[in-house]
């Protein structure tokens, strides 16, 4: 329990958390002790150069945790979406494979959704909290598939089980958690965001879900 209330103390508080989390790397603790082991096999999890210049998983999953700190006042749930940014990619460390010199890691986001929900279990009680994290990480993904009109698009189902907002908006920061960022490059991943938002449309609170999203949008072009 002291580790998971210092957890959340930084991803609640801090503006970069990854600073914190860098800090602590630096202890062992993600190298020795379960459940942060699930985190610390990100280190060694490679990512396609080409989607992800910033190199392994771990390297990705703190551009995200600041993009999403930066970002987690227009949160229907900011400690949700917080443990959701940092926990996202769990699954990408069983799941990676590398053939002929292509990275995939297909399913990461079914298999994250258990292992998310185990690291969860292993410092809290909060069924709730584990539940929504566990969401937020099982539907991630479909950003991606949505807008490619891919056959692994669900969104009924995903509907059902979290807010379009708050998939959008952990997409967003995914996206962006990247190196290499160019404004051009932010630009882009913004609007596949809004195309995202509008496949989904049937599905989005009136008033709130997307006119939050392209408010966010449209003030995080203005500051380039």
């Amino acid at each position: 329990m002291q580790m998971f209330n210092e957890f959340q103390k930084h991803l609640s508080n801090d503006q970069r958390p990854s600073d914190y989390f860098n800090e602590l790397s630096k202890t062992g603790l993600f190298a020795e002790r379960y459940p942060y082991t699930l985190l610390g096999a990100l280190k060694n999890t490679p990512q396609s150069p080409k989607h992800h210049p910033e190199g392994s998983v771990w390297n990705h999953t703190m551009l995200v945790l600041d993009n999403a700190a930066e970002r987690k006042h227009l949160s229907q749930n900011p400690n949700v979406f917080m443990w959701a940014a940092l926990l996202h990619d769990l699954g990408k460390a069983p799941t990676t494979r590398v053939t002929k010199g292509r990275i995939t890691s297909y399913d990461h986001d079914k298999v994250g959704e258990g292992l998310s929900a185990k690291f969860l279990r292993e410092l809290t009680n909060e069924q709730d909290l584990i539940y929504k994290v566990s969401k937020l990480v099982r539907w991630h993904m479909q950003i991606l598939f949505v807008t490619k009109n891919l056959p692994f698009a669900e969104i009924a189902k995903m509907s059902s089980e979290v807010s379009i907002h708050e998939i959008a908006l952990l997409g967003l920061c995914d996206r962006l958690g990247r190196g290499k960022m160019t404004s051009d490059k932010k630009l882009e991943e913004e609007k596949g965001i809004l195309a995202f938002l509008e496949k989904c449309t049937d599905y989005l609170t009136p008033g709130i879900t997307k006119d939050l999203l392209e408010d966010a949008l449209s003030n995080d072009s203005l500051r380039d």
